[in-house]
Parts: C-alpha cells; sequence; structure tokens
C-alpha cells in the first residue's frame, strides 16, 4: 500500500512540474498586421508588443495591410526604434530578443485585399505562416491578426494541415469590412479552427469613458510616457499621444488571464461561444429591408449577361457614402451569368449604396439597409455553421459599454494594463 502511494505521489509530482512547466512557457506568437496602413494605432500596438517582447516567444511579424499602402518596412522602422531603447529594457529583462533576430522574422504579406474566393497567391507572410505553424512544439501558434486575414486566409488554403496547430484572435470589426471575402473563405471552410472574433470588444479599451477612476487615453502620454526613450518620442506621431491601441486586446489576452479558455476573465476581454457567422444574401437588383446585424456577411447577387471570358477588371462596383467619403468595393462575376459581391457594415447606421456598372442589368441599382447594433442577431437560413471553438463579442446587454457589445469585458481591465505598461515606461527614464 505504501509503495503504491509513493508511486502515485511520483506521477502526481511529474504531472504538476509539467503543467506548471506549460504554464510558464512563454506564448508562442505570430503577428499579422496593416501597420503603416490607414490607422496609426498599429504603430501603437507594435511599441507595445517590442516593450513586452520579452514576455512572448515572437515567431512572425507580418504586414499583411488589406487597405492602405502598409509594408514591411514600417514593422522595420519600428524595430529600429526598439533597437536604440533596448539597452535600457535588457537591464531590467534578459528575455528580450535581438533586433537581429525580429528582423529576420520580419516578412511582406499581400497588399490589398483578396478576390472574391478569399485567396489569391501565396506570399512570403503567408509562407512564414506555415513555417510557423509546422514547428514541431507541444504550444499551439497564436496568431495574432491587426488587420486583414488575406495572408492567414492563403496559408490555411495552402496548408490545411495547420489548422489544428494555430489559435486565432482577430481585431475583426473595420478589418472585417476591408477583409470580407478572406475572412468568408476561412468560416466556410475551416469552421472548426480554435478563432477569437473580437467585432466590438475592444473598442472599448480606447473609447471614452466618463468614470473618473479611469485612466484617460487622453492623458496617459502626458503622465507615463512624454521623455521616455526612442520609442516614447516616436509615440507621440500617432494621434498625437492619444492612447488608442485597438490591436494590443490580442497581446492583453496572452498576459494575464488564461489562454485556453475565452470565456474566461482576461486583460484581453471574455468571449462567448458562437455556432454561426451571420451571412445575408440580398438580390442587388430588389435590395432588403430586413434589419441585418453589424458585422454581418452580405453577399449582393445579381444575374446578367453570360460574359465568353472573366473580365481583367471588376465588371461593377458599389458605392457607399461614409459621411462625406465615398467609397468603392468591387464586385465579381461568377461565372454563367451570375454576378456577386461581398460586404460588411463595420457597425450599426443605415448603409446607402448605389451600384455602378457598364452592363445595363447591374447599373444604377441602390437602396438601403438597416444595421442593428447586435452580433451576430437573428438567425438567418444562409448563416455559415461554426464549430464548437469559434469565440466573439458576448452579447449580454449588461456588458456592453456603451455601444460597443461586450465591452466592460476589457474595460474593467484598462487601469491594470496601463499601469502595468506605465513600469515599463519608466525603464526607459
Amino acid at each position: 500500500m505504501k509503495k503504491l502511494i509513493i508511486i502515485s505521489l511520483i506521477f502526481w509530482s511529474i504531472d504538476f512540474f509539467h503543467a506548471q512547466k506549460q504554464n510558464s512557457e512563454k506564448p508562442r506568437i505570430l503577428i499579422s498586421t496593416d501597420i503603416g496602413g490607414t490607422d496609426p494605432d498599429d504603430n501603437q500596438s507594435m511599441i507595445h508588443l517590442l516593450m513586452y517582447a520579452d514576455k512572448f516567444n515572437i515567431e512572425g511579424l507580418v504586414s499583411s495591410p488589406s487597405f492602405g499602402n502598409g509594408s514591411k518596412d514600417e514593422i522595420l522602422k519600428m524595430i529600429g526604434l526598439y533597437e536604440k531603447d533596448l539597452p535600457k529594457l535588457k537591464k531590467h529583462s534578459s528575455g528580450f530578443p535581438t533586433p537581429k533576430y525580429l528582423r529576420s522574422i520580419s516578412k511582406q504579406g499581400l497588399r490589398g485585399n483578396a478576390p472574391y474566393e478569399g485567396y489569391s497567391k501565396p506570399t512570403e507572410g503567408s509562407e512564414w505562416i506555415i513555417k510557423s505553424a509546422r514547428k514541431k512544439s507541444a504550444q499551439p501558434l497564436y496568431v495574432l491578426v491587426w488587420g486583414g486575414l488575406e495572408d492567414v486566409a492563403q496559408a490555411l488554403h495552402d496548408a490545411p494541415d495547420i489548422q489544428n496547430k494555430i489559435k486565432i484572435y482577430w481585431i475583426g470589426g473595420p478589418n472585417k469590412k476591408w477583409s470580407a471575402n478572406s475572412y468568408s473563405y476561412i468560416a466556410k471552410n475551416f469552421p472548426d479552427l480554435w478563432f477569437i472574433e473580437a467585432n466590438s470588444t475592444y473598442y472599448a479599451f480606447f473609447s471614452k469613458n466618463d468614470d473618473p477612476n479611469i485612466l484617460k487615453s487622453t492623458e496617459y502620454y502626458d503622465r507615463y510616457i512624454k521623455g521616455y526613450g526612442a520609442m516614447g518620442k516616436d509615440f507621440k506621431n500617432y494621434y498625437k499621444g492619444e492612447i488608442k491601441m485597438g490591436d494590443s486586446p490580442t497581446l492583453f489576452y496572452l498576459m494575464q488571464g488564461n489562454s485556453n479558455d475565452p470565456t474566461g476573465e482576461s486583460w484581453g476581454g471574455s468571449f462567448e461561444k458562437i455556432n454561426r457567422s451571420a451571412q445575408v444574401i440580398v438580390d442587388g437588383a430588389k435590395g432588403s429591408s430586413e434589419d441585418i446585424a453589424f458585422c454581418s456577411l452580405i453577399e449582393f447577387r445579381f444575374k446578367g449577361p453570360v460574359l465568353k471570358e472573366n473580365p481583367v477588371s471588376a465588371p461593377f462596383h458599389m458605392e457607399t457614402m461614409h459621411k462625406k467619403d465615398v467609397q468603392k468595393w468591387a464586385g465579381s462575376y461568377l461565372g454563367d451569368g451570375n454576378y456577386a459581391l461581398k460586404y460588411v457594415p463595420k457597425g450599426a447606421e443605415v448603409l446607402t449604396y448605389k451600384f455602378v456598372s457598364e452592363i445595363p442589368e447591374l447599373n444604377g441599382h441602390e437602396g438601403k439597409l438597416n444595421i442593428v447594433n447586435i452580433w451576430p442577431g437573428k438567425e438567418n437560413p444562409t448563416d455559415i455553421p461554426l464549430g464548437n471553438m469559434w469565440f466573439s463579442d458576448q452579447s449580454d446587454p449588461k456588458l456592453y459599454e456603451g455601444k460597443f457589445q461586450g465591452g466592460k469585458t476589457i474595460s474593467k481591465w484598462k487601469n491594470d494594463i496601463l499601469l502595468d505598461w506605465a513600469k515599463r515606461w519608466e525603464w526607459l527614464k
């Protein structure tokens, strides 16, 4: 009996040590970012990442600008700033990667968004995702997506075997709008992915909040960053130093909380399982009067002439009005006289649209769609079914932060996150 107890204790100790070792290991991460594009919050998030680079095994930095002029050069610029501050950072931790290493894992992905199919040709970035995912490791690779899904979709298309080796946390919302085709491809073909789709939760980290006990995004720079290091000096160039960092919740998620459980509490938010992704099919010539959830995949379809060859350029486009800006969205010819266009509205609005084409059957159709502030909203027969590991913003009305669904699951941690970061800014004093 005594021998059995001793053997049991030995096995328990081995299991406990193994679990402790796994918990103490740095998370493996790969960042896909549209840094350098139209929204400079990625630069802020990159500074935050580099200042915490000792806490992660960073295996890739991929430039994937589905919209705008982002490029790998912008990543390299940020690494250059990090290099200047590294001597001070290393005085406090020995785990910071070398600038040489970070440059070696910086890769260029697709510039622009994917066609209707959701993928196109391999890129340096998509191939690096595959290579990183296939590394032998007991840990998954967390793919943290700060922009479009184009390179992730391309990697999954070219190497479906990696779907069980990666965990994705994607900042959707506006990125989903620009990345509708690649999102559609992933959801339809890889529904069993471990996938956090954050369409609104992250907004609450930087949105205005009247609570006097929460640190103000507009005041943080002057109180904690100003005058501290090369990265601190550069930070002022983005939103005049006002904290946005809309992509950083992907990192916060891995910094505090149980990363294996998206439904639990974490700095990066708390999420709920969804078993469907909202998809609405709209007859482009007739429109729709139904309420549609924001971030739904809307597919406009048309019947038109049968073309002998696929056109080189888009046979039609949709124009949408946003404030005073007109945005244009390219449509596609699918063959057999079928035409289609995928679009994702990023927030609640009355969406006014118009179709323009040299093809009479497609030209001139216009209308309005009523977009409502609940995701994924009511069920539609055309929704995309998802597996058991797809998570998104909490739908409980009590967890809205203003208009942002799930926002309170992250805004509650804002002080903890920013005060923890303030300690690191002190290192650069």
